[in-house]
């Protein structure tokens, strides 16, 4: 058992003893299901959007930016900004996402042109930017790290997309491989070598067999916990390092969603695993 420490919504830390829950999972239903409620986290909300064709989900977005990020199957956006056929991939490991992002005081109906999965994540706003589609041509991928540390990570929303707090991107990591390595922190503003922002991991396998584990730690060890993580699974992590590892026997996928006052992609590693990006 360990001290653990975490922020809240109102930016304060709750102490308290034992194990911290990091982990969230999405039972498929038809309709908005949340996942990681609003306030769970400082910043992020995060839920599923599951429509069979052509029924019909609305969205009052209030003082929070929103990203509809389209895992699977095609939709349409309309009310406040509007976009025809959204989404053409039949699962998160064939191609690249196609992501809708819709600004603060907005309302939007989605409405399924297939039966359609999409991940929705928003983040507090005070300014209102112009609702953008991104399509998979727009999508920045690249290889990250090695040997059995090496992934694939596609980049919808970042800097050059103009939003306050969200930062989008996805993992595909290879059968018996590692991610988030080594070890990362992105906890304190402090440019140009690190920015504060909160993340949260949702993960989807090719088997059903899939698993992984996800580690999240700081460096005083007042956060220091393993998860285990399976389809559908969602990891919060509030501060600290998160290395995550895929289990032999499946590929594993996650979408990763941060948030902060400084959208770049900065972070720090542990001192102790710097040696291996010599």
């Amino acid at each position: 058992m360990v001290l653990i420490e975490r922020r809240t919504a109102g930016g304060n830390m709750i102490q308290g003893s034992g194990t911290m829950n990091i982990i969230r999972s999405y039972q498929p239903a038809n309709g908005y299901i949340p996942v990681a409620a609003v306030g769970e986290l400082a910043e992020i909300g995060f839920g599923m959007l599951s429509l069979m064709r052509g029924m019909s989900q609305s969205f009052e977005t209030k003082e929070r930016e929103y990203a509809f990020i389209v895992l699977s199957g095609t939709c349409s956006i309309t009310g406040d900004a509007s976009f025809s056929n959204v989404g053409e991939r039949p699962d998160v490991f064939s191609a690249n996402a196609h992501t809708v992002y819709i600004p603060r005081s907005a309302t939007v109906a989605v409405t399924a042109k297939s039966d359609v999965a999409i991940a929705v994540a928003t983040a507090p706003a005070e300014k209102k930017f112009d609702a953008r589609h991104i399509t998979p041509a727009m999508v920045k991928s690249k290889t990250i790290g090695r040997d059995n540390w090496q992934r694939t990570a596609r980049i919808m929303l970042d800097e050059t997309i103009e939003a306050e707090r969200l930062f989008i991107g996805e993992a595909i990591v290879p059968s018996g491989n590692w991610a988030s390595f080594p070890p990362h922190r992105h906890d304190f503003d402090n440019l140009p070598v690190e920015v504060d922002m909160e993340e949260l991991y949702f993960f989807k396998f090719t088997r059903d067999t899939g698993f992984g584990y996800q580690r999240v730690y700081n460096d005083a060890r007042t956060i220091d916990t393993v998860a285990l993580v399976r389809d559908n699974d969602a990891a919060l992590i509030p501060e600290g390092y998160h290395p995550v590892s895929n289990a032999p026997g499946a590929d594993m996928y996650y979408l990763w969603i941060m948030s902060g006052r400084n959208r770049r992609f900065l972070s720090v590693i542990d001192e102790r695993y710097q040696w291996m990006m010599k």
